[in-house]
Parts: structure tokens; sequence; C-alpha cells
């Protein structure tokens, strides 16, 4: 029988399952897709029944394998996502997506009584204000749904719900508080005083180190269930944890999060950059980063590339780089995408694709996707000096993006890791006192090292 910590990382297209034996090696993993629902507005929203019934029945499922003892249970999730519940312990609302639009009065009347905008910006570690902050959905319940809100006893980040599911334990976290959520004063550490003065620290449970696990009898088996992790916190830790030297992340998914936690400058200055951020360490410490919704936009174009060259929809994952082809795009290069959820100066008005092939418009693509994604890196690396670069999540197995990246940053030192598992490694780190050597990537993560195209 082998013993093993089981991680539940959930992210918003793929929910994932994996054990991991005491060396930390991948022993087995499960994977699932839920369809979306749809919530009282008829926006688009994670369909949370299925998901809290998914996650029982896996797991229980695997207490009952004889093959395996699970020792410990930890969950990775991705970020500004509140569950609400109420004294019963019942969910409340859907559970609202971070792309869903509020009101602008909703966020006028926040800045008159908490801003200027710029100084809140700055403090809190943000972009925007929108519902990507946590806190303003909070905000925004209290004066536009104050009917649901005088119920909620507690409001819990989706890293925490899904651990409440297993201990019945409501809890809060810094990991979870501290990426984007408008609640914490980087300045202060500490929740935000408007927090204070809308008194929702009455139903924000209890602040716990990410490293807290409950030690607790489930189904007649002591357990120890971690509190959750944010995805990106919880990406960064096995690289931190193992590599000594100075380095920037760029974890790769839906968005596109390069993470500096090196920097001597941590907190956001320019609060025009409207893709920096802060995310927190597990001990509390600030982690400069950039974001990009770069996972999304690849997926909306690549199924228009699909459809305009007639290709079956998997066909992109099997194109590799071909010099030639990127040399001719440079030749006379011209930006020929226009993004649906980016925005960037460089692009046209309309798409054009004036190939008659798939796999020159994917280059073309590519090659643009790429250039935003240098961008982002820059920005989050400024002046410090900085020689690694690690590439994990879904792109580290493009072989376009990675080779383009090593080429645009070859005086840096370049390496992928295996993108299947993300954030879950980081989660059953976190609960575990277990030292990392400086091999701990090469031997758990499938560390790749890439050296730049030779240019002909």
């Amino acid at each position: 029988m082998i013993y093993v910590t089981a991680v539940f990382d959930i992210g918003k297209t793929n929910k994932k399952f994996f054990l991991f034996d005491k060396d930390y090696k991948e022993v087995y993993k499960e994977y699932i897709h839920f369809d979306e629902i749809e919530d009282e507005d008829g926006f688009p929203t994670e369909n949370l029944p299925a998901l809290q019934h998914w996650l029982k029945s896996v797991f229980e499922n695997i207490l009952k394998a004889s093959e395996f003892n699970v020792k410990a249970i930890n969950f990775s999730t991705y970020g500004a996502s509140f569950v609400h519940l109420d004294e019963n312990g019942e969910v409340l609302t859907p559970l609202y997506n971070y792309t869903k639009p509020i009101d602008k009065s909703i966020i006028d009347s926040f800045l008159e009584k908490y801003g200027p905008k710029e100084e809140f910006l700055k403090k809190t570690g943000c972009f925007d204000l929108s519902l990507l902050n946590s806190g303003l959905q909070l905000y925004w319940l209290k004066y536009s749904k104050p009917e649901v809100f005088k119920k909620i006893k507690y409001s819990l980040h989706l890293p925490q719900y899904i651990s409440y599911v297993f201990t019945g334990i409501p809890l809060s976290e810094y990991t979870s508080i501290g990426c984007h959520t408008a609640l914490w004063d980087y300045t202060k550490k500490d929740y935000h005083a408007w927090v204070y003065k809308e008194e929702l620290n009455n139903i924000l449970p209890t602040i716990v180190s990410s490293e807290t696990s409950v030690n607790m009898n489930y189904n007649g088996k002591r357990i120890n269930i971690g509190v959750g992790i944010h995805d990106s916190s919880s990406a960064l830790l096995p690289y931190a944890r193992s590599v000594k030297k100075k380095f920037v992340l760029v974890s790769t998914g839906t968005w596109s999060i390069t993470l500096n936690p090196f920097t001597d400058h941590p907190i956001i200055e320019d609060t025009h950059d409207k893709d920096s951020i802060n995310y927190m360490r597990i001990n509390g410490q600030p982690v400069k980063a950039t974001r990009l919704f770069l996972g999304n936009e690849y997926k909306i174009q690549v199924k228009k590339l699909d459809k305009h060259f007639g290709v079956a929809e998997d066909f992109h994952r099997h194109v590799k780089f071909d010099y030639d082809t990127y040399a001719e795009i440079n030749k006379d290069f011209k930006h020929m995408f226009k993004w649906e959820s980016l925005t960037d100066s460089d692009m046209p008005s309309e798409t054009k694709i004036p190939y008659s092939k798939f796999k020159d418009a994917y280059h073309q693509l590519m090659t643009e996707l790429v250039l935003l994604q240098i961008k982002s890196i820059k920005e989050v690396i400024g002046d410090d000096k900085i020689k690694r670069l690690y590439i994990d999540g879904g792109f580290s197995d493009n072989d376009l993006f990675v080779k383009l990246l090593s080429h645009h940053f070859r005086n840096m030192k370049l390496r992928t890791t295996d993108s299947s598992l993300g954030s879950a490694l980081g989660a059953a780190i976190s609960i575990s006192d277990k030292a990392l050597s400086s091999k701990f990537l090469k031997k758990n993560y499938s560390l790749k090292k890439h050296v730049p195209f030779i240019i002909k």
C-alpha cells in the first residue's frame, strides 16, 4: 500500500485530481470538465453542485482503493471567486464568474467612499476595480442584493470552500486574500480599512497560514486536510523551495501569470499599467506579477482558425515550430489578429488571414501572442538582474511558445516543467514540512532545458 497526499487542482476549464507519494512523485491522476451553468442574470458560471458532487465521489472512491493510503489532502483553485454560506452552511448564491460585469454606479460609489482610485489600487496590489477583485463582489452584494447579503454567515474563497466541503470548518488563508482581491492593504499587512468600515470582517473567517492542516477523522480514517491555496501562489512554491538563485516564473493557463518573487520593489507603483498586480507568498510576502488573458485568447483564436481551415479541433496540438515559416512571417511582419479578450495598441481593427495553410496562420498567431507575453515578462522583471526563466502550465507543451520565448530571451536560462502538474504539487508541498533538494524540479517536474534556435 502506497502512502499518498491527495490534491484537487481546480481550474476554470479542467478539474484535476492527483495522488503524490512521499517523494512527490505522481502515482495517480484523474481529470474532468463541466459545462458552465448560468446565474440569475443568465451569465455563465461554475457548476458548483456538480463540482461538489465530483469532489466527494472521487475522494471516497480513492479511500476505498486498496493500493493507496491517503494521509493528507489539499486543494488549489483559481482565485477571485467567493462562495457565500448561510447560517446552516448552505450555499446562498451562484459562484459568480469574475468576468461578469457590474454596474458602474457600484464602482463609482466605492471610489467615492474609499478613493482616490490610484492610491487604493497601489495599496491593494490591484490593476482595476471589477469582480476580478473578489472584495468588490462583497460590496456589490451588500448594495445590489442586500436581502441576500444579510443572510451571509461566511464568505469563503474557492480554495477554502473546497476545504470546507471536507472539514466543515470555515477559514480564510493568505494567498487567496492576497490575489488582487482589493481586500488586503500591502502597506499595512492587514485588511484594508474599507473592509472594517463595511464590517465585512464579520463574514470573513479567521485567517490561517497556507501551511495549516486539520487532522481529523474522515470516513473512519485519520487525514490531514489542508485549508487550500490560490493556484498561482501554489505554482510558485516548488520553485521557491528548491531553486536558490533568482528567477521569474511564467505560470500559464487561462491566464498567463508572470511572477517575480525576488524584486526589491514588489509593491506596484504605476497604477496606469493595467496588467501589474500583486500576489502573496505563503509567508505573507508580496510578489510582483503581471497578468495576461493569454490562454483564453488562444482558445478563441484557435477555434476560429479551426473553422476557417476546416481542421479538427485538436489539430493545433500537433503543429511544431518551423524556422522557415517563422522567418517568412518576420520578413515583413504585420499584426493580423484582432483580439477579443485582450487589448493591444498594435492590433488591427479586424482579423485578416492571408494564408492558405493552417500551419502558417498558426505561426502568425503564436508570434503575435508571444510578443504580448514578452512585454508581460519584461514588465515584471523591470531593472532586476534575473537570469532564470521558468514556464509551467499548458503553454509549456506548446513548441512554438517555448521556442519563440527562448529566442527572445536568449540571455536567460529558460526551463519548462510538466504542464499536467500545474499548481497541484505546490498544494501538496504547502502542507508538508519536508525540505526540497535542488534536484527536485528535475526529478518531479520533468524539468527541461531549452536553447535558442539558430538563426539562419
